[in-house]
């Protein structure tokens, strides 16, 4: 596990920086009368990503994570079948995209993967499934107006458009 954490950690660092230096070909800060260009977000949450993979580097050096610590094999049979499910159940969502949507594929995966992965409880995985989405709709319809795949679930949409558009 040891050197699982330092490979993801350089893995995730390097395209961080990458994604960085794709999002400041555009503008990355606020632009008067327009509101964030169109680098901003990707600039700052990938700028995010690479401060938590050099704090993953820091902990991985001093040893002060419990992955940092074992000395167990990068990929076993345990986790390469958790890896399987979890890239099963992604590919299933992204698929499930065109027939419910974000909003209803989303919730879906979050229910199946915090129940059966991680083995939280139902109201915390319901509670998430339920906000997530909620969360995302107005960020991304109302605030930004950026408009994603609703599937076969648009209708139910219609009154929240008329209420805050």
């Amino acid at each position: 596990m040891r050197k699982a954490e330092f490979i993801m950690a350089l893995v995730l660092g390097v395209f961080s920086a990458y994604l960085m230096w794709k999002s400041a070909e555009l503008p990355i800060g606020w632009q008067k009368g327009i509101g964030p260009g169109g680098g901003m977000f990707p600039f700052w949450l990938s700028t995010g990503m690479l401060i938590c993979c050099v704090w993953i580097l820091v902990r991985w050096v001093r040893r002060t994570s419990p992955p940092s610590q074992s000395e167990e094999p990068y990929m076993d049979h345990q986790t390469a079948v958790l890896i399987g499910m979890v890239v099963g159940s992604l590919t299933l969502m992204i698929g499930a995209i065109h027939l419910v949507g974000v909003y209803g594929a989303v919730p879906l995966f979050f229910i199946w993967y915090m129940r059966t992965l991680g083995r939280h409880s139902w109201t915390e995985s319901i509670s998430l499934a339920l906000i997530t989405p909620v969360v995302t709709f107005f960020f991304f319809e109302i605030l930004l107006h950026i408009t994603l795949p609703k599937g076969y679930l648009e209708p139910l949409f219609y009154p929240l458009f008329e209420l805050f558009l």
